[in-house]
């Protein structure tokens, strides 16, 4: 293997404390990145375009730091590195579809966001009218009795939209080849020249069921590049919604898992306590799902003792109810026989993807950004990971189970101390090309953030990155084997974000 070139690694908490340089590589050395990853001695934690460059975020999981890396591009072609990590192969297939870039040797370069629907090709790039695209080639299999099943885009439920094209024997699935990018919303060019303020508004909408981590991802790399210090009341009051964000995703995923297994009555139960969560989360910050309420320098909305009153209530109340439901879930036999060792995805493939959240939690991958990349205030807080190695949809039903358990003593734990103090700094351009990092721990995994900002403040470039982009390929692996009836089952376990991954 070519020797890695030497990257400015920075540990831990130490990013979202001041401006992130990125480290200029050649191509040898990009070359030898890509192979270090196939080698597992780093996570891709992203990949993504600009104009005349390539960038990719790598963590160290061994010595907890983070670096970034940037080659500078020779007529917009660079070194393929989904030719040796295949989790590199989407987001180098999305990079050419917005610049017009080039990976040299990739084994796909079908496009990916682009369906040919645009009126312009290369809309991040030199831009171009756009001369439509053939019909999207999905992959062939071979084998007899072999037919096709295409799902989607428009499916039969009120879920975003997605293709996914089943090669089945009999019932049992073969292959699944999902197709993605029809909510793409070009966000990323929406954050060209925008202000932190309307960037900060544009990221909390990227991901609607995600609006509080992404705003927080997004404020952390403003406030990274520009050495902003957040009072510390603002820190636990974005805790405070983010575990509430958590606990209302886990708890109508818990629900709408069993639905799909044909029990209904959990889905009822469920769905109260999330509708619960939702309402404390209006009296208390005012909109059910916290938009707009954490903004670059700190938070908008402010908890009086009202508000921690009806946090402290809805807490007892979850910690009241929640036990019998999942002593319901456990002991109902019909059920188990649908989750048990159905979906199943090997330690191996999360690892080797890096997925975070209940995914790879549910599959043996031990990480969490709130714990590993250590950030105020989880820094202070009794946290437990919870971690299985099964892999299979039950496991992750248990994973949730467990976090709202652990997001309920969150809670618990910042409402004791809350200290108090002003809400945000002013935030201001320092006259100088500034860039950030910006990495969160959303209900479904890490959310990050690359933020590049000129002198007067403006975003030069933003590109955000939903934990979903290393999750869909692995839903493919966890339904092959199991009969297409038990895909929705499968697919609701995995919850992935269309808008998320679709940009």
């Amino acid at each position: 293997m070519t020797k890695l070139p030497e990257l400015v690694w920075i540990r831990s908490r130490d990013f979202r404390a001041a401006a992130f340089p990125a480290t200029a590589v050649d191509r040898p050395g990009w070359v030898a990145l890509g192979q270090a990853l196939a080698a597992n001695r780093f996570t891709l934690m992203n990949l993504w375009g600009e104009v005349g460059a390539v960038c990719m975020a790598l963590h160290d999981p061994e010595a907890r730091r983070v670096a970034v890396a940037r080659i500078a591009l020779a007529k917009g072609k660079f070194p393929s590195v989904g030719v040796h990590h295949a989790p590199a192969q989407r987001l180098e297939r999305a990079a050419a579809d917005l610049f017009g870039l080039v990976p040299e040797g990739a084994g796909d370069t079908r496009p990916w966001l682009d369906h040919g629907r645009w009126e312009i090709a290369h809309p991040l790039g030199a831009g171009a009218a756009h001369p439509g695209q053939p019909p999207y080639p999905f992959l062939p299999a071979e084998g007899e009795s072999l037919h096709q099943v295409p799902v989607g885009p428009v499916h039969a439920g009120i879920i975003e939209p997605g293709h996914f094209r089943f090669t089945a024997q009999g019932e049992t699935v073969v292959r699944l080849e999902e197709r993605l990018g029809y909510v793409h919303k070009g966000i990323d060019r929406l954050m060209q020249g925008a202000s932190l303020s309307r960037g900060a508004e544009l990221a909390g909408r990227t991901s609607g069921d995600s609006t509080v981590a992404y705003a927080w991802a997004f404020s952390q790399a403003a406030e990274a590049a520009l050495s902003v210090a957040v009072p510390e009341r603002a820190f636990r009051l974005r805790a405070l919604m983010a575990e509430l964000e958590r606990l209302a995703n886990h708890l109508g995923d818990i629900g709408a898992i069993c639905n799909d297994a044909a029990f209904a009555m959990m889905l009822a139960q469920m769905s109260v306590l999330r509708e619960k969560v939702l309402r404390a989360a209006e009296r208390t910050f005012g909109h059910r799902f916290m938009r707009d309420r954490i903004v670059p320098g700190g938070v908008s909305a402010d908890l009086d003792a009202e508000g921690e009153a009806v946090l402290r209530a809805l807490v007892e109340e979850i910690r009241d109810r929640f036990p019998s439901l999942v002593e319901l879930y456990d002991n109902t036999a019909s059920l188990l026989d649908r989750t048990v060792a159905t979906g199943r995805v090997s330690h191996d493939l999360v690892r080797r993807f890096g997925a975070g959240g209940y995914v790879g939690r549910a599959s043996g991958r031990d990480f969490d950004a709130r714990r590993d990349l250590r950030y105020a205030p989880y820094d202070e807080l009794k946290l437990d990971v919870p971690v299985r190695d099964d892999g299979d949809v039950n496991a992750r039903v248990w994973v949730r189970i467990r976090e709202v358990e652990q997001s309920c003593s969150l809670i618990t734990q910042l409402l004791n101390a809350l200290p108090p103090g002003p809400l945000r700094t002013e935030v201001e351009p320092t006259g100088q090309v500034r860039e950030g990092l910006g990495l969160v721990e959303g209900f479904r995994g890490d959310i990050l953030v690359w933020l590049s900002l000129d002198t007067e403040g403006h975003i030069r470039r933003c590109h955000m990155r939903d934990p979903s982009w290393f999750q869909w390929p692995l839903l493919e692996a966890a339904i092959e084997g199991n009969i297409i009836a038990d895909f929705p089952l499968c697919n609701k376990s995995f919850n992935c974000s269309y808008s998320g991954h679709d940009l």
